[in-house]
């Protein structure tokens, strides 16, 4: 059976009740159908934990340990050894692939995927097919995924940067200009942080770089290249997560619009957000800037949390964050300055979206 079975994956998918083909798709086949159709990812759990297509499943032909054991039977008695051995794990768990498979595609028709392409996905699609399923398999795999993903970073397309120091309002701003009819991706939201020390308070654990990645891709695909994307300001460190090297250099060159609030309103501002955290959280984050901050400075922004004192804490962070920015500033090419005396977000899109129409930068 184990030897039967290996011919067929090998012979271009073709089904064994049939002479129907599995149909191999391109990425943007794929990506199109996966709108409407169940994905189901073949690679290991690990592999999906670290990175995977949005709407893929997790559907593994192996668990974490089988797939080091084909690995190493590979690397050690040669492709055939491995094929077989993954067979016969295959084997004793194909009935309940297609069982699982019925509930997650009732209409009989999805789309499969491994990392690149080959055995892992060959194999599930040859089943799925064999049971009576229309399977859609991905040309190239997850590892076309990627490239495909890395393709919409290094696109040509206007940029706008929407800058400020720390507590000027910048993430507050972008579902107002999204309800003005601008083109807006929350890099903050989709890296789950804020960017400064005190950026995962509130928030849900980071994704790895990978998944960041992809989901910041999939944002971009369903955007218009002819219209200007708004982004906020960041590092190219977002948290733990690092944002693409080619996007960040194209942010760097693109018009950043920098909202000038008074130091009084974005202290308030943030005061008024950390008077509701865990003063654990804020001393932890003062502390992890200690070097920066100098010592006194960490001592009296410590006191001042354990006093209730928010302002004062956020003053003395203030006075790293607002250097730090300036410095940062200075490298960027093209600055336009935009004074602000309120911290309402719906009046400041207005204001913005004015400011870059007058400038030119939007129609």
């Amino acid at each position: 059976m184990r030897y039967t079975l290996v011919w067929k994956i090998r012979s271009s998918y073709t089904c064994a009740n049939s002479n129907k083909v599995i149909n191999t798709i391109t990425i943007e086949e794929f990506l199109s159908k996966a709108k409407q159709l169940p994905v189901l990812d073949a690679r290991a759990p690990k592999e999906y934990a670290i990175g995977r297509i949005p709407q893929a499943l997790s559907f593994p032909i192996f668990s974490d340990e089988e797939r080091a054991t084909v690995g190493t039977a590979y690397k050690q008695q040669g492709h055939d050894s491995a094929v077989l051995i993954g067979l016969d794990l295959f084997g004793s768990k194909m009935s309940g692939f297609v069982r699982e498979a019925e509930k997650l595609a009732p209409s009989k028709e999805l789309l499969v995927h491994c990392w690149r392409g080959g055995m892992r996905s060959g194999a599930m699609a040859w089943l799925l097919d064999f049971s009576g399923f229309q399977v859609y398999l991905l040309q190239g795999g997850y590892k076309a995924y990627r490239q495909y993903m890395h393709k919409q970073f290094e696109r040509e397309r206007p940029l706008l940067v929407l800058s400020g120091n720390t507590g000027s309002g910048k993430t507050d701003l972008l579902p107002y200009l999204q309800q003005r009819g601008q083109q807006v991706i929350d890099l903050e939201g989709l890296a789950s942080h804020k960017g400064s020390s005190f950026g995962s308070i509130g928030m849900a654990a980071q994704p790895s770089t990978e998944h960041f990645e992809n989901v910041l891709g999939m944002a971009m695909l369903e955007l218009d290249d002819q219209k200007p994307l708004w982004l906020e300001d960041e590092s190219i460190g977002i948290g733990k997560v690092q944002m693409p090297k080619s996007l960040f250099n194209k942010m760097q060159e693109a018009p950043a619009i920098v909202l000038e609030v008074p130091k009084t309103l974005r202290i308030q501002k943030l005061a008024e957000e950390y008077c509701r955290t865990d003063p654990a959280l804020l001393e932890a984050a003062i502390l992890r800037i200690k070097k920066r901050l100098g010592g006194l400075a960490t001592k009296e922004a410590i006191e001042a949390i354990s006093a209730g004192d928010m302002e004062k804490m956020v003053d003395i962070a203030l006075s790293y964050y607002d250097k730090a920015y300036t410095y940062d500033l200075a490298k960027k090419q093209n600055v336009l300055r935009l004074p602000l005396e309120t911290l309402n977000p719906e009046e400041n899109a207005r204001r913005l979206v004015e400011f870059a129409r007058l400038h030119q930068l939007i129609k």
